[in-house]
C-alpha cells in the first residue's frame, strides 16, 4: 500500500473463543466502524479506509494510513478588552498586566483578537498532537464498549466483560506493535491460527501483511467475504455433481461462513424412501437443524442429497461424509414418523384437541379462536364473493394442525403441514390451499395469500387477534409488541390493498368484536375504536417505505381512510396532483378557506342563498362548483380520484378571480355567512379526495 509521511496502516485483531455466529457480521462491521470514528475523534485518522476480517475467533480490522501522532491543538485564552488593556498613554493596565502573569507571559507577546463584537487580547498556544501509540488503546476500547452485545460475560477472575473470553490481542501500526492492554490482554503481534490445521502461533511482520501469513501458515481465511465466496463456489460445485443445484439460502450461508475458518465443502446422501415425507420438513431437518445446503433438480424437486461445510480437510473424508449421514439420516427418520403417525388421524379428528391449547388466557382456547374465524370468513367471504363454502371448511380447519406430531417438531411449517394433511384428507385443493395461505404473509413483505379464500383467512384469523388482544388490554406499548399486532395490521392492510378488496377496517373490526360477544367477550366501544385507529395507523409506516410523502399522507387521511384499497387510491392520485401545474395555486387557495372556516365563529349555512350573490366573482365560483360537483361525482364512485382532481384542478381560475374580486369577511352578517357557505362547500368538495391545504412544497408540471 502506498505511504504517507507519517502515516501507517493499523491492525487491531482481537483473538476470544467462538463467538456467536448469528451475531459475527454485525459484531465485525460494528467493531470497524468503532475504531475508525473513535481514530476520526482522536484527529488521527480522517474518514479512514477500513478493511475488516471476522472469523468464529477473532474479530479484526484494518485501518489505511493513521497518523503516528494527533493534530496540534492551538488553544486561545481570551482576556480584557483591548480598550480596558491600555491606558491614554499606551501603557498596560493592570487588568492586562495580570492577564499576562496568569499566562506565565509579558503582555508584549500576547496577541489581539478582533471580532465584529470588538477586540481583546488573547493568548494563544498550540498543544503538540498526542502520538498515536498512547491513543490507540483507548480508542479500541470505545469501540468494543459500543458494540452490540446484549449480554456480556467475564472469565478467570478478571473483571473484564465481553461477548466470549479473550485470549490474544494485536496491535500494529506499520511494523510497529502500539503497546496497550485491552480486555486483561496486552497487545503483541503473535496471533494463532486454525485449532485442528496449520500452526498454533503466527507471526504478523506488519499491518499490511494480514491475511497472507494467516492463510499460508494459519490456516486461517481471516476475511468473512472471501470465506463466503469460496463456500459458495464449492457448494454449487457439488450441487451439479449430484445431478442437480444446491439451494443457497443467504442466511444459512451466511451463518456457515461465521462457523468454520477454512471452509470445506463435502457431498453427502440420505435415504431416497424418505423423499415420500413433505419436502419442506425435509429442507427444515437439513437447513436449520444440520445447516446443511440442499439440492433440487431442474423442476425444483428435492433429491437425496445434502452439502454440509467442515471446518477442516480431513484425511478420511469419506469418514467425515459418513458421520453426517448418519446423523441426518436419523433426523430425516423422525421426520418419517411423525409424518407417518400424523397421517393416521385426519384433520378433521385433531380439532377437538384445540380446546387444550390456550390462545390466550383471558380469551381462551384456539377450540375458541377457530369457531370464531370460522363465523368472520363467512362474513368476509360475501362481501368479496369469495367461495363461502371453502371458506368455511378451511377455516375449520386451519388451526388443526398446530397439534400434529410434525408442527411440534417443526414450528416453522404450521400451515404447511395442514395443507398436506388436508390434502391426503381428500379435502378439496382450494380448502388445503387456504390452510397454508392464512398464515400468509408470514413477515413484513413477505407474499400474500393468492387464492380467494386464502385471503378471506388470511384476514380473519388477524383480525380476531388484533380485535382479541385489544379486548384483553394487550395492545402494543412503545417498541414492544410481543404478540406481533403491528405485522398482523400490515398484513391485513396489505391484503386489502394489494388483493383489491374494497373492504372498511372498521366495519370488519365490528363483526370480529361480535365474534367475542357471541363467546360472552363483550368489547368496549373504546376496544373496538382503539383497535380500528392501530389498524389504520400503519398506513404512514407501510407507505413511507413505498416513498410516499408524509404530507401527501396526512392529506389523505384528513379525508377519513377506513378502506384501505379507497386510501391507496386517494394516495396516488394526490401524489400525482402535487405535480399538476395548478397544484401550487389550488393548495394555497385552500389553506386560505382553512384558516378563513377555522377562525369564523359564526355558524356557516350548509346551503348557499343564490339571492345574496351579487359580485360576478361569487356567482361565477358558485355555478363552478355546482358544475365541479357533478362532473367529478362518476369519477369518485368509480375511485377514479385522479380524474376527479384534475377535473377540481379546472376551478383555479375562478378560485383565484373569488379571492381577487370578493372580500369574504362582509361587514353585512348574510352576505359574510353565504360567502363562508361558498367556501364551505368548495371545502367539501376537496376533502372528499384528500385535505389537499396539508401538502407543502410542491414540484410542479405540465400537468
Amino acid at each position: 500500500m502506498s505511504r504517507v509521511a507519517g502515516r501507517a496502516d493499523l491492525l487491531i485483531e482481537l483473538g476470544t473463543e467462538e463467538l456467536p455466529p448469528a451475531a459475527l457480521r454485525q459484531l465485525s462491521e460494528a467493531f470497524s466502524k468503532g475504531i475508525a470514528e473513535a481514530l476520526t475523534a482522536a484527529g488521527v485518522a480522517d474518514d479512514p479506509l477500513t478493511t475488516n476480517f471476522a472469523t468464529p475467533r477473532r474479530l479484526a480490522v484494518r485501518i489505511a494510513q493513521v497518523a503516528k501522532k494527533g493534530v496540534d491543538q492551538t488553544n486561545e485564552r481570551r482576556g480584557p478588552a483591548l480598550a480596558a488593556a491600555y491606558d491614554d498613554s499606551g501603557q498596560p493596565t493592570a487588568a492586562a498586566a495580570g492577564f499576562a502573569r496568569s499566562c506565565g507571559v509579558e503582555v508584549s507577546e500576547l496577541q489581539t483578537l478582533r471580532t465584529d463584537k470588538g477586540e481583546w487580547l488573547v493568548h494563544r498556544t498550540v498543544v503538540p498532537g498526542a502520538p498515536a501509540q498512547a491513543l490507540i488503546g483507548p480508542c479500541i476500547q470505545q469501540a468494543l464498549d459500543k458494540l452490540p452485545i446484549p449480554k456480556r460475560m467475564r472469565w478467570g477472575s478478571g473483571t473484564d466483560e465481553f461477548v466470549r473470553p479473550v485470549h490474544w490481542l494485536v496491535v500494529l501500526h506499520g511494523k510497529q506493535v502500539v503497546p496497550c492492554s485491552v480486555l486483561g490482554v496486552v497487545s503483541g503481534r503473535i496471533s494463532r491460527g486454525h485449532r485442528f490445521m496449520g500452526q498454533q502461533t503466527v507471526r504478523i511482520a506488519s499491518a499490511s501483511d494480514y491475511e497472507q501469513p494467516l492463510k499460508e501458515e494459519g490456516a486461517v481465511i481471516a476475511d468473512f467475504a472471501v470465506r463466503s465466496t469460496m463456500i459458495e463456489q464449492q457448494v454449487t460445485r457439488l450441487g451439479k455433481k449430484a445431478g442437480g443445484h444446491a439451494v443457497i439460502d443467504p442466511a444459512l450461508l451466511e451463518l456457515v461462513t461465521a462457523l468454520v475458518e477454512k471452509p470445506q465443502a463435502v457431498l453427502g446422501s440420505f435415504d431416497p424412501a424418505f423423499l415420500n415425507v413433505p419436502q419442506e420438513a425435509l429442507v427444515s431437518s437439513m437447513r436449520d437443524h444440520q445447516k446443511y445446503f440442499h439440492v433440487v433438480d431442474a423442476k425444483g424437486a428435492l433429491l437425496p442429497a445434502f452439502i454440509t461445510v467442515s471446518n477442516i480437510r480431513s484425511r478420511t473424508p469419506a469418514r467425515v461424509r459418513t458421520g453426517n449421514e448418519r446423523v441426518l439420516n436419523a433426523r430425516l427418520a423422525d421426520a418419517k414418523f411423525f409424518w407417518e403417525t400424523d397421517a393416521t388421524r385426519p384433520l378433521s379428528a385433531r380439532t377437538e384437541a384445540l380446546k387444550n391449547v390456550l390462545f390466550h388466557h383471558a380469551l381462551g382456547s384456539l377450540a375458541g379462536k377457530t369457531r370464531r374465524i370460522e363465523k368472520l370468513s363467512a362474513k368476509i367471504a360475501q362481501a368479496v364473493g369469495a367461495p363461502t363454502p371453502v371458506c368455511i371448511r378451511a377455516a375449520s380447519l386451519c388451526k388443526a394442525d398446530l397439534v400434529s406430531g410434525m408442527v411440534g417438531e417443526f414450528p416453522d411449517l404450521q400451515g404447511i403441514m395442514g395443507r398436506y394433511l388436508a390434502r391426503h384428507d381428500g379435502e378439496p385443493a382450494a380448502v388445503a390451499r387456504a390452510i397454508e395461505e392464512h398464515y400468509l404473509p408470514r413477515h413484513a413483505g413477505g407474499a400474500l395469500p393468492q387464492s380467494p379464500a386464502g385471503q378471506v383467512l388470511a384476514l380473519a384469523d388477524r383480525l380476531d387477534s388484533l380485535v382479541g388482544l385489544f379486548i384483553a388490554g394487550e395492545e402494543p406499548t412503545g417498541e414492544k409488541d410481543p404478540y406481533g399486532l403491528r405485522r398482523a395490521a400490515l398484513g391485513v392492510i396489505r391484503i386489502l390493498v394489494e388483493k383489491k378488496l374494497d373492504l372498511n377496517v372498521a366495519a370488519l373490526v365490528e363483526d370480529a368484536a361480535d365474534g367475542y360477544a357471541s363467546d360472552g367477550l363483550v368489547s368496549g366501544e373504546s376496544a373496538k375504536s382503539q383497535c380500528t385507529t392501530f389498524i389504520l395507523e400503519r398506513y404512514r409506516a407501510l407507505y413511507t417505505t413505498l416513498g410516499f410523502a408524509q404530507d401527501e399522507i396526512s392529506a389523505v387521511l384528513e379525508a377519513g381512510a377506513s378502506r384501505p384499497l379507497d386510501f391507496d387510491r386517494r394516495l396516488k392520485a394526490v401524489s400525482r396532483f402535487r405535480h399538476h401545474r395548478d397544484a401550487p395555486s389550488l393548495t394555497a387557495a385552500n389553506k386560505r378557506i382553512r384558516n378563513i372556516l377555522r377562525k369564523s365563529e359564526e355558524s356557516i349555512p350548509a346551503q348557499i342563498d343564490a339571492q345574496q350573490l351579487t359580485e360576478s366573482a361569487e356567482i361565477a365560483l358558485s355555478q363552478a362548483i355546482l358544475k365541479t360537483a357533478g362532473a367529478i361525482a362518476p369519477a369518485i364512485a368509480k375511485g377514479d380520484y385522479a380524474a376527479a382532481l384534475r377535473t377540481l384542478a379546472g376551478l383555479r381560475p375562478v378560485v383565484d378571480s373569488f379571492f381577487d374580486e370578493v372580500m369574504v369577511m362582509s361587514p353585512d352578517r348574510a352576505v359574510r355567512a353565504n360567502r363562508l357557505a361558498l367556501l364551505g362547500q368548495l371545502n367539501q368538495l376537496f376533502l372528499g379526495i384528500a385535505d389537499i391545504s396539508l401538502l407543502q412544497t410542491l414540484e410542479t408540471g405540465d400537468g
